[in-house]
């Protein structure tokens, strides 16, 4: 087939082109043409010429596309191939992104129209760019007015209409919007399509609870969002589910989620407030924890982390004294004894929970710390560092953090210098294999040497030989001189 033969020829001659040379040399004929071919019948002209209008629209303004290519944009986004469909996407992801472009497609309501049933498409890849560009064009206040003001609301309802997963992208496109300000909140609350989500949230079906909370967390994320959900009464409402959730038999589908929104609310709120207003949140962490469950362990030490990783998290913790103490036993008995992917989890948890910035060291929070650290296990320092030496980069790395959390605190640098061998440990580069180890290495002793206590501590020779190993970098390799003997084999 010659056409395709020159088609594949063009691509390479395309290739060898600045964009500014094919910008200056480029006229409506050639596109016209190549778009002409994205219309007929025969699939491997329309493969070969996408990568070839790819390279050409790139060297184009978003503004030139928009005006001169419009009607195309809106063919290639509901054509037969996937690869068109993708090229016109990405094509509307640029044009979004220009200030003057995407004014032009607001006044192009068909295209919208073929953007939005883009959600609805097999192609993820598709879908997805689609909620990027629609949420981008939602921005601006003529954006919101746009795609919430007039017909193409409705259109979003039909393609929600297509199927749950579907539906499902049309949640997560609002819950995008609704974060930038209070006012594209107002817009996606008026539209009705917020309190459908929570009502699902609130429903009877345990996998879509477990969907949608996710996306509800997303919300909590910004403080309009909060307030528009503790106004709504949804926080007291997944309060009450969590109650609820012991007569559940199915509660092992939602409950992971239902409290990690609890975990992520605290953290960006008041800790000690949320912990006060909702009991049944830390009462229930606890009891995942206790568990034999390794799924419920994991989201319950992924939550504490997340509650203990500020002072007033820290101190809620510490409030339910012999409690917590003895859980954290049982964290460090998970972090020697569970599969690797829990072991992981265990040791980010106690990092973040033992980190203790240096401005905030007061004599009560170090003496909990240092309690804390104590609880885990019946010699904690040796515990992570035979975790430290496990030939499993992340385990290693895992343990490396803890050390690094806890560096800065004088009672851990006090319990290094007594463990025989530990500094000649950190001060070894030959035990770290790979980048990150390395790189986790480094931050050790970044923290140590950062440290305001660390000279007198460790005394001079040892804070010489850290300072010396921050200097030289991460991936320092010491020069090895050899000597060259004659006549050896």
């Amino acid at each position: 087939d010659a056409a395709l033969d020159e088609l594949r020829a063009l691509r390479v001659a395309l290739q060898a082109v600045p964009p500014a040379a094919l910008r200056a040399r480029l006229d409506d004929r050639h596109l016209a043409a190549l778009f002409g071919l994205l219309s007929g019948s025969d699939r491997e002209h329309v493969s070969a010429c996408v990568p070839i209008l790819e390279r050409l629209l790139q060297a184009l303004e978003p503004r030139d596309v928009i005006r001169n290519l419009r009607e195309e944009l809106q063919e290639g986004l509901c054509h037969r191939e996937d690869s068109v469909r993708i090229l016109s996407i990405a094509q509307v992801g640029r044009i979004v992104e220009d200030s003057e472009a995407v004014t032009e497609i607001l006044s192009s309501p068909e295209l919208l129209q073929q953007i939005i049933s883009c959600i609805g498409g097999e192609k993820i890849a598709v879908a997805k760019e689609a909620i990027k560009s629609l949420s981008r064009i939602a921005q601006t206040q003529h954006g919101l007015e746009a795609l919430f003001g007039g017909s193409l609301l409705s259109d979003l309802r039909n393609v929600m209409a297509m199927s749950d997963v579907v539906r499902y992208r049309v949640y997560e496109l609002i819950v995008e919007i609704s974060s930038v300000s209070a006012e594209s909140l107002n817009y996606c609350a008026n539209s009705g399509l917020i309190s459908e989500l929570i009502g699902e949230l609130t429903g009877e079906d345990v996998l879509v609870r477990a969907t949608c909370i996710e996306m509800v967390t997303s919300l909590a994320h910004t403080p309009h969002g909060r307030q528009y959900l503790a106004q709504q009464g949804v926080i007291d409402k997944i309060s009450n589910i969590i109650l609820g959730a012991e007569s559940d038999p199915f509660s092992d589908f939602y409950l992971p989620g239902f409290v990690k929104f609890f975990g992520n609310l605290a953290v960006v709120d008041s800790p000690q407030q949320i912990c006060e207003r909702y009991p049944v949140f830390m009462e229930k962490v606890f009891e995942m924890a206790e568990s034999q469950d390794p799924t419920m362990i994991g989201v319950a030490v992924d939550t504490l982390g997340i509650l203990g990783s500020n002072v007033e998290g820290k101190q809620v913790l510490q409030k339910t004294r012999s409690r917590f103490q003895s859980l954290l036993s049982k964290v460090g008995q998970q972090a020697k004894h569970a599969p690797s992917e829990l072991r992981l989890r265990c040791l980010d948890a106690i990092s973040s929970l033992l980190y203790l910035p240096s401005e905030q060291q007061t004599e009560d929070l170090l003496r909990m710390t240092e309690s804390w650290f104590t609880s885990l296990s019946s010699q904690p320092l040796e515990l992570f560092r035979s975790i430290s030496t496990q030939p499993f980069p992340d385990l290693h790395c895992g343990a490396l953090r803890v050390f690094t959390a806890i560096a800065n605190q004088p009672w851990a640098q006090k319990l290094m210098l007594d463990s025989p061998g530990f500094v000649e440990y950190v001060v070894d580069r030959s035990v770290e294999p790979d980048k990150a180890s390395k790189d986790a290495k480094y931050e050790l002793v970044k923290a140590l040497v950062n440290s305001k206590t660390i000279a007198e501590i460790f005394g001079n020779q040892y804070y010489l030989r850290l300072r010396a190993y921050l200097q030289e970098g991460p991936y320092y390799v010491k020069a090895v001189s050899t000597t060259a003997v004659e006549g050896a084999e």
